[in-house]
């Protein structure tokens, strides 16, 4: 009987063990387990299936969600598609699949993306995106040929935008635009512009030739309106003959190449502006090497320089200094140079920023001390030819406020491709 009982003990203890130990770990997957307040009362199985209930319907509205995600990047009007970390295809929607020629639509077997898409560029945008895992954008123009070594077909050539995005677990999401409508609509527009200009540059020309001949032989009481025509005849005709260079580097003419001083370039632009700054009392300040050689065109090159010398004496104060800098410098990993131009003005607003460069785009009028003269003179076009050379040299610009004059800081990179390494 003493043998009976101590059994016993020692079996209920076990189960007491057992069942505190259970207890533990109900409590424990109860605050992991939302439950409804009302359902606090309750007892722990009826608590259970409160939460498998309130868990089932979450899950219902989650996976609405995705499904409704899914149908509107299905009907999207760009094109998207997903690659795991292995650059396997993953999804994509009807627009990619007719934009790359995919014919895959059953994706439980993943396939190589570069397989069934052959666009090298993608790739790399791919892989850029998730190498620097940060959004990346590229433009290339697709060339589709069909994957089918047994029946080699060129598909229809037409521009890409792509718009790469990092996601979770490596895999990359990646939009696709077609951008042939926009690209024909500029290449009209531009033409219209280059027409247009043609046709205005003879009877500008005729006209201004007519006001200087008048100009000597009208009554002296009457020359200011003479003054003024041809001021406005002048004007228009810096208006053509920028729309003109416009159309020119648009076109991607071959350009000719040659090592240039770009200090010495620097230099020259500004004597040619320098009787325009001594009636304003300014000057230039120039920091930097005394030489640099770059591979460039000259003529393109002192066009740029002479537009940004001239951007910054129209909006800087009276007596104030044109700062000029001219400095190795990298983006990522391509090496090159920098040329910095900023000036005292009251700098451009942070609304106009991202238009800057846009064609007859002008700034507010506080933009100047001047007001309208500044505006006056200007065609609105000279940011946008300043951009059009540096993106024929591989280069970029950019626009903003510097920082220490508060003035419009514009900075002109060149890879070193074309500005070589010879600083003296």
């Amino acid at each position: 009987m003493l043998s009976f009982l101590a059994g016993l003990s020692i079996g209920l203890v076990c189960l007491l063990i057992v069942w505190q130990r259970s207890s533990a770990r109900r409590k424990a997957l109860f605050e992991r387990i939302p439950i409804q307040p009302e359902a606090q009362f309750f007892s722990y199985e009826a608590q259970i299936a409160s939460a498998i209930a309130n868990q089932s319907t979450t899950v219902s509205d989650l996976q609405a969600e995705v499904d409704e995600a899914n149908r509107v990047l299905q009907c999207s009007p760009l094109g998207y598609l997903k690659v795991d970390e292995e650059n396997r295809l993953l999804w994509c929607n009807a627009r990619a699949r007719q934009l790359l020629g995919i014919e895959q639509t059953d994706y439980t077997a993943p396939k190589l993306l570069l397989a069934i898409a052959r666009s090298y560029e993608l790739d790399q945008l791919i892989e850029e995106t998730r190498t620097t895992q940060a959004e990346c954008k590229k433009d290339w123009t697709l060339r589709s040929i069909s994957p089918d070594p047994a029946n080699v077909l060129e598909g229809p050539v037409y521009p890409l935008s792509g718009y790469g995005i990092p996601l979770s677990r490596g895999n990359v999401g990646v939009f696709l635009e077609n951008r042939q409508e926009a690209v024909m609509l500029a290449q009209q527009r531009d033409r219209w512009t280059s027409d247009v200009a043609h046709e205005l540059k003879t009877p500008l020309t005729s006209i201004r030739l007519v006001g200087e001949t008048l100009l000597n032989r009208i009554d002296p009481s009457l020359t200011t309106w003479a003054d003024r025509l041809l001021r406005e005849v002048n004007r228009l005709s810096a208006l053509v003959d920028d729309m003109l260079s416009l159309s020119h580097l648009e076109q991607q003419q071959p350009q000719r190449l040659e090592d240039t001083d770009l200090v010495g370039v620097l230099h020259q632009a500004w004597q040619s502006l320098e009787p325009q700054a001594k009636l304003q009392e300014k000057c230039l300040d120039y920091q930097g090497p005394d030489s640099a050689i770059a591979l460039v065109n000259r003529g393109l090159i002192y066009r740029m320089v002479i537009n940004l010398l001239d951007n910054a004496l129209k909006y800087s104060p009276l007596g104030q200094t044109i700062h000029a800098q001219l400095q190795a410098s990298s983006r990522g990993t391509v090496p090159g140079m920098q040329l910095d131009v900023f000036d005292y003005g009251e700098g451009f607003l942070e609304k106009d920023l991202p238009y800057v460069f846009d064609r007859f785009y002008r700034s507010d009028m506080s933009r100047s001390r001047s007001g309208q003269e500044a505006i006056s003179k200007g065609t609105g076009l000279g940011l946008s030819i300043v951009q059009k050379i540096v993106e024929s040299h591989q280069g970029t610009v950019q626009a903003q406020n510097h920082p220490d004059t508060g003035g419009a800081w514009l900075q002109v990179w060149l890879p070193q491709s074309l500005a070589q390494a010879d600083l003296r």
